[in-house]
């Protein structure tokens, strides 16, 4: 039976004295600075932005409101690789721990701009799920069962019908967040890694979901080590300033030390321990409430939960928050219409060489007109060892004011043959534009000798030193380029000759004209050349298929006296 989230909601106006004085001791111990200007503003439509379309990565779904003790796992400016001792809170179930520190190796060597901390990843573990739920996992890290949030009916929460047939969360009238990372299924559809190899892309996997989730806060251009886009990316992931300062409460906490428990052992949040606990009076909006693990009575993930969302109750003369959930339905002119290809040519190349073609494309919005900052993903597909500037197979990127993004420079690779260039933008409606792409042999276009010997002979004897040449592509060697090998008159008017050198077929039979192939490296070394009776000076001339040319002069001479 999937585990379904239990009430998370704040305490009301009866504990807001005590909270605020928390909060207030928090702040002066170890709490972040105060977010960015800009970052409480709906970041969607800024660079950078949400990149799944008509809501944030969670669906704004509610999330563990605990903040972290006061006294820090260990002073600032010291070591984080702590041994298995220290605050209970600080500590990390193992295979939890490993999978957001591996997801930030993958996201240094595939987008190390982003500069993505593993402790980000640990924040938002905690707040939406508890780091797993104590770090509750198998040996290859996937939960023992799934972890559901609430259904996204419209009541307290966002609206969001379903996307996936119930496949990921087991609903088939609305979405639920899925997993340690609480992925809304048509986010996970779009940004859904394969963490541990397995060949799956498991949201209740935490190694799958904690890459998808470094993937998904690195969307477009943000560089996490700035803490504008860090917030921006925060709140891309549940739109709310009151989730910004929770995660960055623990990402500061998790900053200033951690340490790695057994799996199963972790600290859970507490309104995971007291489920059934009754909130006061005056409940704040569910946008900044949170789902937790249920005790063992929680019913089936089917079953909507038996207390009602904060918003459904009376309301008092107690302070309360704003709602912060967007609107589930933006205006036509700023939501994602469609995908088109902005003129990009012939997509042709020579094995080894950059395409003199680039993938452009154009992001429109629902009224047809252009589209800024949409985030639009680039891949190569195929069999082919093509590749983006850097190495890389994808490249996510933003349009400009004009609604165009144009990809980096294709290097071609040595294998030869088709594949596919696409373009996918749009997040529970992805649109995808899809160019064909070919990688061509390397053909000689040039022919030239290894030596500079003059290539001499008496009459009626054969040439002392052997013709070596090397065909080539822009001074590399092309392997089994055919040369005919052919003795001309005059290089005026290049007809055969009949009489002068000659070289002998496997009969020993003169003959004026061979086709010869060249080696691996290039490299043809051509059969002896013999000398008829006749002194004067004759002609060879090599040519390729694809019109490299060259002419060797070789003299018949009587020795000197």
């Amino acid at each position: 039976m999937a585990a379904q989230f239990g009430r998370r909601l704040r305490r009301g106006a009866t504990t807001t004295a005590v909270a605020a004085a928390a909060v207030a001791a928090l702040s002066a111990s170890q709490a972040p600075a105060a977010p960015h200007p800009d970052s409480a503003a709906d970041d969607r439509t800024a660079a950078g932005a949400t990149p799944s379309g008509d809501s944030a990565a969670t669906g704004n779904s509610p999330y563990h409101t605990d903040l972290p003790p006061l006294d820090t796992p260990n002073k600032p400016g010291s070591s984080v690789n702590l041994p298995v001792t220290g605050s209970a809170e600080a500590g990390i179930p193992a295979t939890v721990l490993a999978a957001y520190k591996k997801a930030e190796q993958d996201l240094a060597s595939t987008d190390a701009a982003c500069r993505l901390p593993w402790q980000l990843l640990a924040a938002i573990g905690k707040v939406e799920s508890g780091q797993a739920r104590g770090g509750k996992v198998d040996a290859d890290g996937t939960t023992f069962s799934p972890i559901l949030g609430p259904a996204l009916n419209g009541q307290g929460f966002a609206l969001i019908k379903d996307t996936d047939g119930g496949a990921y969360d087991g609903d088939s009238t609305h979405d639920r967040a899925v997993g340690p990372m609480q992925f809304i299924p048509s986010t996970w559809a779009t940004w859904g890694q394969d963490g541990n190899g397995d060949g799956r892309k498991d949201p209740n996997n935490i190694h799958d979901a904690a890459l998808a989730a470094g993937r998904y806060l690195c969307a477009g251009t943000r560089d996490l080590s700035l803490a504008t886009d860090l917030d921006r990316a925060v709140l891309s992931y549940n739109h709310s300033t009151e989730y910004l300062r929770t995660v960055r409460s623990w990402f500061d906490y998790y900053n200033r030390g951690t340490h790695e428990v057994p799996d199963g052992t972790g600290v859970l949040p507490k309104d995971t321990e007291t489920g059934t606990s009754s909130p006061s009076p005056t409940p704040t909006p569910p946008a900044t409430s949170s789902p937790s693990t249920p005790p063992a009575t929680t019913p089936p993930a089917t079953t909507p939960p038996a207390t009602k969302p904060p918003a459904t109750k009376p309301p008092s003369t107690g302070p309360t928050t704003p709602p912060t959930t967007p609107p589930t339905t933006p205006a036509p002119g700023v939501t994602f219409g469609s995908l088109e290809n902005a003129g990009t040519g012939t997509l042709t190349a020579t094995a080894g060489d950059a395409f003199s073609e680039r993938v452009k494309v154009r992001a429109r919005n629902k009224l047809g007109a252009p589209l800024a900052r949409t985030s639009v993903t680039f891949s190569v597909v195929g069999d082919t060892d093509t590749r983006f500037t850097g190495g890389k197979r994808t490249v996510t990127l933003t349009t400009g004011a004009d609604g165009t993004v144009t990809a980096p420079v294709l290097t071609a690779g040595e294998a030869t043959g088709p594949f596919r260039v696409t373009a996918v933008a749009g997040g529970t409606t992805p649109r995808t534009v899809s160019l064909l792409a070919s990688v061509t042999a390397r053909v000689a276009d040039t022919l030239v000798r290894t030596d500079d010997k003059v290539l001499t002979a008496a009459p009626g004897t054969e040439f002392a030193d052997r013709l070596e040449v090397k065909a080539a592509y822009k001074g590399t060697g092309v392997a089994d380029t055919a040369v005919t090998a052919t003795m001309i008159t005059d290089a005026e008017t290049p007809t055969a000759n009949d009489k002068g050198p000659y070289f002998k077929d496997a009969l020993g039979t003169p003959v004026r004209i061979l086709t010869l192939k060249t080696g691996a490296d290039g490299l043809l070394e051509l059969p002896e050349i013999y000398a008829d009776d006749t002194a004067g000076t004759y002609r060879l001339r090599l040519t390729t298929a694809s019109g490299a040319t060259l002419t060797v002069e070789l003299k018949v001479e009587a020795p000197a006296a």
